[in-house]
């Protein structure tokens, strides 16, 4: 099938777009309010987009908490989300009011930053300390804005030494999950080497 991704004619019960970008990584932000009220959420549209300097960057539907969180305080963490805690990042993405923590609403725990003020995930194997950099407002050719971009700068890494065997990371073993279109998820269990020619 063709169809015109501007008039989104594609006749399916569901827009197919995000069933057919996969697997997507899962940046589980977590940020800090000006008025001290912790934040975590899910994103998606997530991914390391630079490794000189270290950059990661998620996009927002809309000004959403962690965005403006970001923003306001400067800093943010990206939690890798895993299967062990599938149920915590699920309960994370509610669409609640920036009065709610929703660590307490996961029931998370919490663990201090060591260069930024959002604390961490406390179980998830990975976090990335980041200061915010800039924001990009996700613009269409029509104008239409709906999305957008936040650039963070990762200034801190946590691996958790379980993950780490004979100098590598073992990503198989911490099961990141990854989204994939309409509810559904995937997770890494299962990894293959190709060594790239030349």
């Amino acid at each position: 099938m063709f169809y015109d991704a501007g008039r989104n004619d594609h006749g399916l019960r569901h827009d197919p777009f995000k069933a057919l970008v996969v697997p997507r990584p899962i940046g589980w932000i977590s940020s800090v309010s000006r008025e001290g009220i912790l934040n975590l959420a899910p994103y998606s549209f997530f991914n390391a987009v630079s490794t000189d300097p270290h950059i990661v960057a998620f996009a927002s539907y809309g000004r959403k908490d962690s965005l403006v969180n970001a923003e306001e305080q400067g800093e943010f963490v990206c939690n890798l989300a895993t299967f062990d805690q599938r149920d915590g990042v699920n309960i994370s993405s509610a669409m609640v009011g920036p009065e709610v923590d929703e660590f307490a609403l996961a029931g998370l725990s919490t663990e201090p930053s060591r260069m930024v003020q959002p604390p961490r995930v406390k179980g998830a194997p990975v976090h990335f300390e980041c200061v915010w950099l800039q924001t990009m407002p996700m613009k269409g050719r029509d104008g239409r804005l709906s999305y957008f971009l936040v650039f963070g700068e990762v200034v801190g890494i946590h691996i958790d030494d379980r993950f780490i065997h004979d100098g590598i990371v073992d990503t198989a073993a911490m099961k990141p999950i990854a989204r994939l279109g309409y509810h559904d998820y995937s997770v890494v269990d299962e990894v293959f080497t190709m060594k790239r020619p030349g």
